[in-house]
């Protein structure tokens, strides 16, 4: 079979790249191992699918080149995204922070996906796996893909096979393996978006309070963020946690402020002054859930101890368990659990414009794969509509 692209992989940044360039009157082929295209886009957002974030730019991504994603970013914004969900009349709610919601179904997402790339005249084959992926040394038909359906040979060959996350729905290292075939640098990729575990002193604190959660702020090294921190039975998840864990990396010490809005040796001590005869804990349980006020006055030391016969010194340190409580994660829970991967492919194997590979013309990797790694919110199904966007006006 002959054709001009062949897309691997019927994703959110595959599917996205089919569309634009079948427009541009390209045959395009997507190859799809699973049997239904955007199997993650169908379980993201509780199934609704946070499909975008209003305030997704270039600072809500972490990648070894921080300026990579600016020119994609720039040329596919939101608002594209937006219009062309106006398009097919998706309803849509927005959330905290910008993020983006369908109100009905992710499924509209994919149905639109897969209706705006049919209507160009892509060809979508699921249930195919792809396999070799080589340079013919011929000019105008320069690759060669090896499929469970048979060779094809195409002028561009586009990997859009997303990374490790979420195995079960067959998240795959296809496009590493390739890259790695071919020269192409990958730096090391690790679970991001993903909940922090902790060693047993550790869950001897946390495990009681599964189920809590709360507002607070998560800081590792520079990274701050502030969002929804929750306890688990394994330690600590919740935005706030999965937001930071993407900047997380062994060893590193993760700074938990439990009440960021107070100044807490001070609210201490005037709570000293006007409740002097109440217990600790009672005071700690107004601004913080009961069995978590209890436990931190138990982990300072001071279980049952009188508000107002105590000192300066010891309020300190039940004030740094609420505001500056450092922890050191033993590790995340891995790609089971994790949204994205960070690390993948290097960007400076590729040009930031189109997404071709630098050193193999012809070839181009968007999405997951690359290293850039958006926030929780919607920014990385922004990475994935730009950088497929920014590929099919090209490939």
């Amino acid at each position: 079979m002959e054709t001009d692209i062949v897309i691997i992989g019927a994703g959110a940044a595959g599917l996205m790249c089919a569309m634009t360039a079948a427009r541009r009157g390209r045959r395009v082929l997507v190859l799809e191992h699973n049997d239904r295209p955007g199997r993650k886009i169908l379980i993201s957002g509780g199934g609704k699918c946070n499909f975008t974030n209003r305030n997704a730019g270039p600072n809500g991504y972490l990648s070894s080149n921080p300026h990579f994603a600016r020119s994609a970013l720039k040329r596919y914004t939101p608002q594209d995204f937006l219009d062309l969900l106006a398009t097919h009349a998706i309803p849509w709610h927005e959330r905290d922070h910008g993020q983006l919601f369908c109100d009905r179904s992710a499924a509209d997402i994919v149905n639109v996906l897969v209706e705006e790339a049919v209507a160009t005249g892509t060809t979508i084959q699921c249930g195919v796996s792809a396999g070799h992926v080589v340079p013919t040394g011929e000019e105008d038909r320069r690759w060669l893909v090896e499929t469970s359906a048979g060779p094809v040979r195409c002028q561009s060959v586009v990997l859009a096979t997303g990374g490790l996350s979420i195995p079960k729905i067959g998240a795959s290292n296809f496009a590493l393996r390739v890259a790695g075939q071919l020269g192409i640098p990958v730096l090391d990729p690790y679970p991001g978006l993903v909940p922090l575990v902790f060693g047993e002193d550790d869950l001897a604190f946390m495990r009681p309070l599964t189920g809590i959660a709360l507002d607070a702020t998560a800081t590792c090294g520079k990274t701050r963020f502030r969002e929804a921190l929750l306890f688990t039975h394994r330690g600590l998840s919740g935005p706030v946690i999965l937001q930071i864990s993407s900047f997380w990396k062994q060893g590193d010490a993760v700074r938990i402020n439990l009440c960021p809005d107070r100044d807490i040796p001070a609210w201490l001590a005037e709570r000293r002054d006007n409740r002097p005869k109440a217990r600790l804990h009672t005071v700690v349980s107004e601004i913080l859930p009961n069995r978590l006020a209890q436990s931190l006055c138990e982990r300072a030391g001071m279980p049952d101890t009188v508000i107002g016969q105590t000192g300066n010194k010891t309020l300190s340190i039940l004030a740094d368990q609420i505001q500056a409580w450092t922890v050191y994660p033993t590790g995340t829970e891995g790609y089971r659990t994790a949204e994205v991967m960070v690390g993948g492919v290097d960007t400076n194997a590729l040009s930031s414009r189109t997404m071709e590979v630098k050193t193999k013309p012809g070839l181009y990797i968007i999405g997951e794969a690359v290293d850039v790694t958006g926030w929780l919110g919607g920014y990385n199904f922004q990475w994935a509509w730009a950088s497929g966007h920014a590929c099919g006006e090209c490939a």
